[in-house]
């Protein structure tokens, strides 16, 4: 008879609970040695400090990246040097997809404060993917997250109104505090005015104007970096290009 240790599948989920196991198998309905499974090929587990790098350009994709807590943001650099923020990547969210194509990283993950990582062999958890049909069917669900996230980007950067383009960059947060549990309506960004200046292409000034606007139409509250959404509604539509002045009009009309 073996004695075989008990698997605490409650250590495993609070262990996962915001790594990659949060998107990867937790919705799956996958099974308790299954999960165990998949917690063992997390190869490392440690502290990045801010502004430290997960990956550079033309770094070979050996694994894929998860914040248990913090976020990062990729960038691409410019001729010059310069930066530009192509997206940022909250807790229990992959980072590193962008090898997938040509097998190299095309960007920088830089973390935006002090955050916990997890990094996954990427070999390891495609072949697992191919035994586990529920792995299988989240990762392709995270990588499909993650497209629609870079169309949302292109989204953002046509819309030839300022106030456009941050009320879809709020209300695109909302959506992904969401889904990965958090408070969609009060939360801390975790990147900076400049930062979220350079991913949609406006210059800092347009963006402080913007939430200033923004807080004086009671549309949100802002206070330093945390943001309350007061008027959900209204932000919905300003993301579709209809101005706030425009909507309180057509309301007293009625």
């Amino acid at each position: 008879m073996n004695d075989t240790a008990p698997l605490d599948l409650a250590r495993l989920r609070r262990s996962c609970s915001q790594c990659s196991l949060q998107q990867l198998c937790l919705p799956a309905g996958i099974s308790g040695p299954e999960l165990e499974r998949l917690d063992d090929i997390v190869r490392r587990r440690r502290t990045i400090g801010r502004g430290e790098r997960l990956f550079r350009i033309g770094d070979a994709l050996s694994s894929v990246y998860v914040a248990r807590d913090g976020a990062f943001k990729t960038v691409s650099l410019s001729e010059d040097g310069e930066e530009q923020v192509l997206g940022f990547h909250l807790a229990g969210e992959l980072i590193g997809l962008d090898a997938l194509g040509e097998g190299v990283h095309r960007c920088e993950a830089i973390a935006l404060g002090d955050a916990n990582v997890c990094e996954v062999p990427f070999d390891q958890l495609t072949d697992i993917a191919t035994q586990l049909p529920g792995l299988q069917h989240q990762l392709l669900r995270v990588i499909g997250h993650s497209l629609n996230r870079d169309h949302d980007h292109m989204g953002m950067l046509v819309r030839r109104q300022a106030n456009e383009r941050i009320a879809l960059f709020l209300h695109g947060l909302t959506e992904r505090f969401r889904q990965i549990g958090q408070s969609p309506i009060a939360f801390k960004l975790p990147m900076s005015r400049e930062d979220v200046a350079r991913y949609l292409g406006l210059a800092l000034e347009t963006v402080s104007r913007g939430f200033t606007r923004l807080q004086e139409d009671a549309v949100i509250s802002v206070h330093g970096r945390r943001v309350e959404i007061l008027n959900g509604e209204e932000l919905v539509r300003l993301a579709h290009g209809v101005e706030a002045d425009q909507t309180s009009r057509a309301r007293r009309a009625r």
